[in-house]
């Protein structure tokens, strides 16, 4: 580990690069042992340099966004956790055509369409990711997924750093050819329609009032913990096989919206991962249907 941090100090400043730091400050579920070292980039190219650096000192490296999709467990992350976050979260504009920075929120990016009078991104307004890592996985709501305006990514895939376009990206429900190879999206640009701000604005109010009204917002969750299984919805295949309120320590399935695990009370990554399997054994044994989460596991048990 020695030789890369040794890289990153020589590539950039000491307050980008943390040593043995808590995961659990940087995922929503709150939970999550030590990474072996952090770096906070300011740039695509630092990105990738931060990248190779690790791939030629044969140490693990993985990137990550706000973590609203991440669940580490309690042993951490041995090698580099690259954090995509504020250095590199810039929005410009250009006619109707919107360029972010993988770090920018999703939320971030729909509030800079808005203002700038540009719609198709409203449905983005309250997912709790980052651009990056909602490119990755083609994330959506209410109806809308960033496949539906999307023009073309900047990706580090294979080795390589490559603008892929929309077909190209390969775009699936919560699936995209990056995704699945492993690959970064570094940067990404939407085409979107002029419309009345307030006209916009509008509409991301409403789906933020049913969002809060459907989800339970006010406790640490990774949002939906499973995909939907074809031709059902997994909060009520949960609800049905009776595991509302279902515990494990302080993790709990919420009474409120049954797709959602949340941690109401102090829980471990190990309690988070043992509630999980709860559910996918019961609603299995219930309907039939096995369950696919949809947040990431990643890490070593303590």
């Amino acid at each position: 580990m020695t030789s890369i941090v040794d890289t990153l100090y020589a590539m950039a400043r000491s307050d980008q690069i943390l040593i043995d730091e808590p995961m659990s400050k940087h995922t929503t579920f709150r939970v999550g042992g030590p990474a072996d070292v952090m770096f906070l980039p300011e740039s695509p190219e630092q990105t990738v340099r931060a990248i190779e650096a690790a791939k030629t000192a044969g140490v693990p490296v993985m990137v990550i966004g706000n973590g609203s999709n991440l669940l580490v467990r309690d042993g951490g992350i041995r090698g580099l956790v690259i954090l995509l976050g504020e250095g590199m979260a810039a929005v410009a504009r250009a006619e109707n055509v919107i360029t972010a920075w993988a770090g920018a929120s999703l939320k971030r990016v729909a509030a800079y369409a808005q203002a700038s009078g540009l719609s198709g991104l409203e449905f983005a307004s309250g997912i709790p990711g980052t651009l990056g890592g909602g490119c990755a996985m083609n994330a959506g709501a209410y109806g809308g997924q960033l496949s539906d305006v999307l023009i073309d990514a900047q990706v580090y895939l294979d080795g390589e750093l490559r603008t892929l376009t929309r077909d190209e990206m390969q775009m699936g429900y919560r699936t995209t050819l990056p995704l699945r190879r492993g690959g970064v999206v570094l940067s990404a640009r939407f085409a979107l329609q002029p419309d009345d701000p307030e006209a916009i604005a509008a509409r991301m109010w409403e789906l933020n009032a049913r969002r809060r009204d459907k989800q339970p917002l006010n406790y640490p969750s990774a949002g939906s913990t499973f995909k939907r299984p074809e031709g059902h919805f997994a909060g009520a295949l949960i609800e049905a096989a009776g595991l509302k309120g279902r515990a494990v320590n302080g993790a709990r399935v919420s009474e409120k919206h049954a797709g959602f695990i949340v941690k109401p009370g102090e829980a471990t990554a190990a309690d988070i991962i043992a509630l999980i399997r709860i559910v996918q054994d019961e609603v299995r044994a219930h309907s039939g249907v096995t369950l696919e989460p949809e947040v990431r596991i990643i890490g070593e048990d303590q």
